[in-house]
């Protein structure tokens, strides 16, 4: 029973370092995606700015451009799908405690006939 636990332990192991390598690079995508919004949110709210909008309405005005709009929906589904990496590496986490804390309760328990 304990080489099954180990075993799944190990493979436990292998998924984290899987995910947290996933993580890297959702990681760096959602802060290129963050990079693209925020400097074509910058460039629209001058531009607006520039053609003459009141400051007051820029705000409203801004992310309705077709542009930034895109690029934000782009950032969101970044953070999503590192938020769901996050959560898959919290979960694997978890579950290696799980299998820890059950091999550390085998390997207490005196085991009959030894």
């Amino acid at each position: 029973m304990d080489y099954d636990l180990y075993t799944e332990l190990q493979n436990k192991r292998n998924d984290l370092n899987k995910c947290v390598r996933e993580l890297r690079k959702t990681g760096s995508a959602l802060a290129r995606a963050e990079r693209e919004y925020k400097v074509r949110l910058r460039a629209e709210s001058l531009a607006l700015r520039d053609q003459g909008m009141p400051v007051s309405l820029i705000n409203l005005v801004v992310y309705g451009v077709e542009e930034v709009a895109e690029l934000r929906e782009k950032r969101d589904v970044a953070q999503v799908i590192y938020n769901a990496n996050m959560d898959a590496v919290n979960a694997i986490k978890l579950e290696l405690r799980l299998i820890e804390s059950q091999l550390q309760r085998e390997w207490s328990t005196p085991q009959a006939g030894y």
